[in-house]
C-alpha cells in the first residue's frame, strides 16, 4: 500500500497526455507548480503542477492538473459516507483533467484519476481509488461516442467482463444535471470508492483507466478540430458550455472537496470553460442539429 508508487505514476501521465496535445495543438502549456505550508483547521501541507493552456490552436481552453494534498481531520464532504473515519488524517492525490476545444463540433472531454488515503488513530490505513472519463458533444456524431466508450470498454476488459457496464452506468448516474433533468453528455466510465478485491488491483485498474484517455479522446479532436463552423453553432456550444460550468460547481464532488478543504483556487476552477452563454428558458427549433443532440445523445445509450 505504496501511495509514492501512485504518485509517481500520477506525474508521469500529466506529462504524457500534456506532451502529447501540445504536439496536436502546437502550442505549449503553462506548466505552474505549487505548494502549501502546513496550514489550521485541519488542512495540512500540499503540491501539485498545474497545466494550462489559453487561446491554442485547437483547444480554446485546457487544464491537466496534479495535486497531492495531506490534512490532520477529515473534510466534512469525505467523511459524509464515512463516519467511522472522522478525526483521521489523510492524504489524497490526483490527475484531473479538461480540454474544451475551440471548434463546436470537437467534443470537451473530462478525465481523473485519484486515490485518497485515511490514517487512522489505531495505525489502519484505509484506501479507495476513484476515477473515469466522459465526452460532452456539442453536435453529435454516431461513430465518436461508439468509438469513446469502446476504449473506456477496453480499459476495463481485462479487469472482469462486468466492470464496464457497472461502471458506465455509474457514470450516467454521476454526470446527471438533476435541477435541469439531463444528463452532461453522452458518459464513459466512472468508478468512487474503489479498494476491493485489494490494493494492486485497484491500482492497476486506475492506470488502465488513465493510460486509455488519449486513444479515446485525441482521435476525435484530431478529426473535428478543422470542421467549418459559423456563428449559430459557437452560439450552440457557448449555451451548451453553460451546462459544464453548473455540473462542476453545483454537483462535482471533487470541485467541492478541493474548495471544502481550502485546496488552490486557481488548480480546482481551470477545469471552467472560458467563455460562456445563459439564456432564459431557451429550446432548439425541432428538426435541428441542436435538438438532434437532445434527442439522440443527451439519453442514455449502449453505444457498444
Amino acid at each position: 500500500m505504496d501511495s509514492a508508487t501512485v504518485k509517481k505514476y500520477l506525474l508521469g501521465l500529466q506529462d504524457s497526455i500534456v506532451t502529447r496535445l501540445e504536439q496536436l495543438d502546437g502550442k505549449k502549456f503553462l506548466r505552474d507548480s505549487w505548494s502549501r505550508a502546513t496550514g489550521s483547521g485541519g488542512i495540512g501541507k500540499g503540491e501539485g503542477i498545474s497545466c494550462i493552456i489559453e487561446e491554442g490552436n485547437v483547444l480554446e481552453r485546457g487544464g491537466v492538473a496534479f495535486s497531492h494534498v495531506q490534512g490532520d481531520k477529515m473534510p466534512a464532504s469525505a467523511t459524509a459516507h464515512r463516519p467511522e473515519l472522522a478525526g483521521s488524517s489523510w492524504e489524497a492525490m490526483g490527475v484531473s483533467l479538461v480540454m474544451h476545444p475551440r471548434n463546436p463540433y470537437a467534443p470537451t472531454s473530462h478525465a481523473n484519476v485519484r486515490m485518497f488515503m485515511a490514517h487512522k488513530p489505531d495505525g489502519e490505513n484505509v484506501f479507495w481509488f476513484g476515477g473515469g472519463m466522459d465526452l460532452t458533444p456539442y453536435y453529435g456524431f454516431e461513430e465518436d461516442a461508439k468509438q469513446f466508450h469502446q476504449v473506456c470498454k477496453d480499459a476495463l476488459d481485462p479487469f472482469g467482463a462486468h466492470l464496464h457496464a457497472k461502471y458506465k452506468k455509474w457514470c450516467d448516474e454521476y454526470f446527471f444535471l438533476k435541477h435541469r433533468n439531463e444528463p452532461r453528455g453522452v458518459g464513459g466510465i466512472f468508478f468512487d470508492d474503489m479498494s476491493e478485491p485489494d490494493f494492486d488491483t485497484c491500482f492497476a485498474i486506475q492506470q488502465s483507466v488513465g493510460n486509455h484517455y488519449l486513444d479515446a479522446y485525441l482521435p476525435l479532436l484530431d478529426k473535428r478540430k478543422d470542421t467549418p463552423y459559423g456563428e449559430r453553432e459557437r452560439d450552440f456550444q457557448l449555451y451548451r458550455r453553460g451546462r459544464y460550468v453548473e455540473f462542476n460547481l453545483v454537483i462535482d464532488r471533487g470541485t467541492i472537496f478541493g474548495l471544502q478543504s481550502n485546496g488552490r483556487t486557481e488548480s480546482i476552477l481551470l477545469s471552467m470553460p472560458p467563455l460562456v452563454k445563459w439564456r432564459y428558458d431557451w429550446h432548439p427549433e425541432k428538426g435541428t442539429p441542436e435538438a438532434e443532440l437532445y434527442e439522440k445523445y443527451l439519453v442514455p445509450r449502449d453505444w457498444v
